[in-house]
């Protein structure tokens, strides 16, 4: 188990490395110059030799490969470097944003599992099969839904048309209700549609056959017997979905005027903010490796075969 362990963290620590290499490759290979977007204004009235002194200050001007390992040395030590859009440490722009983006994903996240949760019961103990079918067939349709349209559609119907909820000084609780419904809805369509087929194949097998015959009911053998051996999958495709959130934040944060990451990513993009843009990538990067890890960590709790090397080869 404690090797299990370490070649998990092992496995992480290098995605995390390789994430920022090609994050850092990639950002330097833009053709435009952030430093020169913010100071190559005429009415900064800068001249060539103070631009010159601006772009050694940030490190512009360095050969790549010792940009690279400085770049790399201060992020190990907790230094993301200066935002040339704000001219502050990019740690108090993640300080800033960061909380707001994590409460949103958090809150989605646990209203998508709920969501899923709900269609696969429903469609798995109900009796009708009009429902059935009609159940089966809302993953496809939530997938299929662009969350930037969701997003508006939202707004459309419940802020314009039933003016349920303000879209004008909301209150904390009130401004995450539709940002988070537009992540939540997409992001259970697959983890429904896994969860929906892994009971049915979970179903067929012998035990539970045998736990019906003992004279347990249905819902007690979905519950107790079938649940936890279908929910190993959607560990595994809900890890893979963090990104999803990542992804859906930084289009539902700008559709919902939120100050998170997404808003800060789409500033940062528009303004070449080449540190910024390095620091998003490998915070997003250590959220994504960090769940998986957990994922993989929980494997173990529900799959006992997997505790000892005999069981995992079995």
């Amino acid at each position: 188990m404690s090797r299990y362990v370490i070649g998990r963290i092992g496995q992480a620590v290098l995605v995390l490395w390789a994430a920022f290499t090609v994050s850092f490759v990639l950002l330097q290979l833009l053709p435009a110059d952030g430093v020169l977007i913010k100071f190559l204004n005429p009415e900064l009235g800068l001249s060539p030799e103070q631009l010159a002194e601006i772009r050694i200050a940030y490190g512009a001007d360095a050969p790549i490969w010792q940009q690279y390992l400085s770049t790399l040395g201060s992020v190990l030590s907790g230094d993301f470097g200066y935002s040339v859009r704000a001219g502050v440490p990019v740690t108090s722009l993640l300080a800033t944003t960061l909380p707001t983006t994590l409460r949103l994903a958090a809150i989605a996240l646990v209203v998508s599992v709920l969501v899923a949760g709900a269609i696969a019961y429903v469609a798995t103990v109900s009796r009708s099969a009009w429902l059935r079918n009609t159940l089966h067939s809302l993953p496809s349709l939530f997938i299929s839904i662009p969350v930037f349209w969701l997003g508006i559609a939202l707004i459309q119907v419940f802020s314009f048309r039933l003016k349920l909820i303000s879209v004008i000084n909301p209150g904390p609780v009130e401004m995450l209700v539709l940002p988070v419904l537009a992540i939540a809805v997409p992001i259970s369509a697959p983890l429904a549609q896994i969860l929906i087929r892994s009971i049915d194949e979970v179903r067929t097998r012998p035990f539970v056959a045998v736990a019906r015959a003992k004279g347990a009911s249905h819902r007690r053998v979905l519950v107790s017997h079938v649940a936890g051996n279908a929910i190993l999958p959607v560990l595994t495709i809900g890890g893979v979905l963090f990104g999803e959130l990542v992804a859906g934040a930084v289009i539902t944060e700008t559709v919902f005027g939120l100050n998170g990451i997404g808003a800060l990513t789409y500033l940062s993009v528009n303004t070449q903010d080449v540190t910024v843009l390095q620091a998003i990538v490998l915070i997003s990067a250590a959220g994504f490796v960090l769940t998986n890890l957990i994922v993989d960590l929980l494997y173990p709790v529900f799959d006992p075969r997997l505790r000892n090397p005999a069981g995992a080869s079995a």
